[in-house]
C-alpha cells in the first residue's frame, strides 16, 4: 500500500475518496493548521463536494487521527506536540519493525532490486540537500517514505501494512511542519539499512532502523516547534 504520491487521481476513485485523500494531504502538509477549525461551507467550497459526504470524510479523518470531532462544534485539525510524535514513534517502530522481518523473510529478488531503486533516489535528494538546496526537503519526505515502504512491501499482512501506512503518514505530518533535514547521519543510515537489508541480516537491519527512527524523532523534537 503506497499513500504517496498525495495527491495523484487513482483510476475508479470516488469523489469522496478523492477528496478524502487531499483533505489528508493538506493536513499532512500542513496546508490546514494543527488546531485550525474546519468549517464546513469553506471546506465545501474549497474541494467542491456536498456537506454530507465532508461529514463522512471528516469522521474518517478522525477515526484515523488526523481530525478531532468537537461534538456539536463540528471538527478541528489534530494537534500535535511532543508527547503525541513520541507515542506514533514507538507505534511506527513496533509495526515496522515486524514488517521488516517479514519482509526480508519472504523477499524475492524483485523486491531487493525495488529497495535499491528507492534508495538510489532518496540518495539523489539527500545529496542535494547535503549540497546546501533547501528546497528538496518536501521531496526528500517523499523519497524517505518510498525507501521505507520498499524495506517491508513483501510483508504478507495486509491489515499490518495498511495500519502502518496511517501511522507513517501522522509521522510524515510532523516531518513536513518541521521541513528539517538531519544531514549527513540520516544519510549514512539509509544506506547502511539499504546494504542488511539486501543482505538479510535481519537482526541488525531491524537495530539499525530503530535508533534511525529514534533519530529522526529527537531531530523533529528539536526544532522546538511541537512543545
Amino acid at each position: 500500500m503506497t499513500p504517496k504520491t498525495f495527491v495523484a487521481e487513482r483510476d475508479g476513485e470516488s469523489v469522496g475518496d478523492s477528496v478524502l485523500r487531499r483533505l489528508r494531504f493538506d493536513i499532512i502538509r500542513g496546508k490546514l493548521r494543527p488546531g485550525e477549525r474546519l468549517r464546513l461551507e469553506r471546506l465545501r467550497e474549497t474541494y467542491n463536494v456536498s456537506v454530507t459526504t465532508l461529514r463522512e470524510i471528516l469522521s474518517r479523518l478522525a477515526v484515523e487521527g488526523f481530525v478531532v470531532a468537537e461534538g456539536q462544534r463540528g471538527f478541528e485539525v489534530a494537534p500535535v506536540d511532543d508527547a503525541s510524535l513520541r507515542d506514533i514513534c514507538e507505534l511506527r517502530l513496533l509495526l515496522e519493525c515486524h514488517a521488516l522481518r517479514r519482509s526480508m523473510e519472504l523477499g524475492s529478488l524483485d523486491w531487493e532490486a525495488q529497495v535499491v531503486s528507492a534508495h538510489h533516489k532518496l540518495q539523489s535528494v539527500e545529496g542535494r540537500l547535503m549540497s546546501g538546496n533547501p528546497s528538496s526537503v518536501e521531496q526528500w519526505v517523499q523519497f524517505d517514505w518510498d525507501f521505507h515502504h520498499s524495506t517491508v512491501a513483501a510483508c504478507d499482512m495486509p491489515a499490518l501494512m495498511s495500519t502502518h501506512s496511517n501511522v507513517f503518514d501522522r509521522y510524515l505530518r510532523y516531518h513536513l511542519l518541521a521541513l528539517d533535514f538531519r544531514g549527513k547521519p540520516a544519510a549514512d543510515e539509509h544506506r547502511r539499512l539499504r546494504d542488511l537489508v539486501v543482505a538479510r541480516e535481519t537482526d541488525a537491519a531491524v537495530d539499525l532502523l530503530t535508533s534511525h527512527v529514534r533519530a529522526g524523532m529527537e531531530h523533529i523534537l528539536a526544532s522546538g516547534k511541537f512543545g
